[in-house]
């Protein structure tokens, strides 16, 4: 509603001097009654109306009604006793700006009917006042009907407009968070397999170094690649250039494997048709976290990767021979297995973990949705 001391409605695409030829019009009418009881009842009424209706601007829940019943009941007599529909106006701004929907209906309906009736009477009882002004009378009638009803669509449009805003405000403080979790958990995945690759190869070296030097030498090499590559990773990550393919991760992963003294067999086409990039990058850091993990924890010795796409899903299982892993151990609710699982809900997969048979076994699924126009 508008403010207590807001006579005239907003946005109603008439001038402020159209509303004053409305205030002053029914003296006019009132002035041209013969007695002067007449006279002094018909400003009574434009007193009281007026006062009633600056004061519903401030009313609030039943007080609404009753300030509206009055105005209705003053509009009605003023339209049998004196020939004035125009106060019917006044009332279609302001219950057009109800904003409860039962309470807008409800006074709409019974301000038109009431609004109709007394006009239709009007004729017979006032019939040369009617007759002289028909065009602006049906005016009145058409504006009753339509003008509530734009002014309520109006406004609840734009208090929609106004909620969707605050959710779009939302949204981008949520994306922002959520892209700041994305680049952390990015950043935990990459620094953490090559710093576990840089740390084995490190013992390796240090193991080597008086018994093969050139060897430790070529993995002293590797450890600088390693490091260099790392920080490129990184800023490429940083900066948004980087999507990582699933076979390009393979490759990567596979040289983690082998530098921990272990087995690496592969299982599948890591090449993805039609897989969207955003899935398939997901499905990369997934199993870049997962192979971290199993050199980090598993003590195996082999461990193997399979990769499934069928038509409706694909599936990563990585699976090692080692210790296995306790249910309800600190490493099932850790940074990694838990960055897994928020990277894979994002595009509605899900994590399994096996240790039934020994060792683990972690299947990385998520639905295939086949991206079109990439073959």
């Amino acid at each position: 509603m508008q403010n207590w001391f807001h006579i005239f409605p907003k946005n109603t695409g008439l001038s402020l001097f159209a509303w004053i030829a409305f205030c002053v019009l029914p003296f006019y009418f009132i002035f041209r009654s013969n007695t002067m009881a007449e006279v002094i009842i018909g400003i009574l009424m434009i007193m009281i109306f007026f006062t009633v209706y600056r004061v519903s601007f401030i009313s609030k829940g039943w007080t609404v009604y009753v300030s509206v019943g009055i105005q209705i009941a003053i509009n009605i007599g003023m339209t049998l006793y004196f020939g004035y529909v125009y106060f019917a106006l006044f009332l279609t701004f302001f219950i057009g700006n109800i904003q409860n929907k039962a309470g807008f209906i409800t006074l709409y309906i019974v301000h038109l009917v009431t609004t109709i009736a007394a006009v239709i009477a009007g004729f017979f009882i006032q019939s040369q006042i009617f007759y002289s002004q028909i065009p602006f009378i049906l005016l009145s009638v058409l504006g009753v009907i339509l003008i509530p009803v734009n002014l309520y669509n109006r406004n609840k449009q734009e208090e929609l407009e106004g909620q969707l805003e605050d959710a779009n405000k939302k949204i981008s403080r949520l994306t922002v968070m959520e892209e700041r979790e994305r680049i952390a958990r990015d950043l935990h995945d990459t620094l953490g397999q090559k710093l576990s690759l840089i740390g084995l190869k490190s013992d390796l070296a240090g193991k080597l170094i008086e018994r093969n030097p050139e060897l430790a030498k070529i993995e002293i090499n590797d450890i600088h690649q390693t490091a260099r590559t790392a920080l490129k990773e990184v800023r490429e990550m940083i900066s948004n250039m980087k999507n990582a393919r699933l076979k390009e991760e393979i490759i990567r992963v596979e040289q983690v494997v082998i530098a921990a003294q272990m087995e690496f067999h592969l299982k599948g086409d890591p090449d993805l048709m039609g897989t969207p990039l955003l899935v398939e990058n997901v499905l990369s850091m997934c199993l870049k976290e997962a192979v971290t993990n199993v050199v980090k924890h598993s003590q195996a010795t082999c461990c193997t990767i399979d990769v499934i796409q069928s038509p409706s899903k694909v599936l990563i299982k990585i699976v090692d021979d080692g210790i296995g892993l306790v249910e309800h151990s600190d490493f099932m609710e850790g940074h990694g297995i838990r960055g897994m699982k928020e990277r894979l809900e994002f595009v509605n997969g899900s994590l399994l973990i096996d240790t039934a048979n020994g060792g683990t076994t972690l299947c990385i699924q998520v639905p295939n949705v086949i991206q079109e126009g990439i073959s």
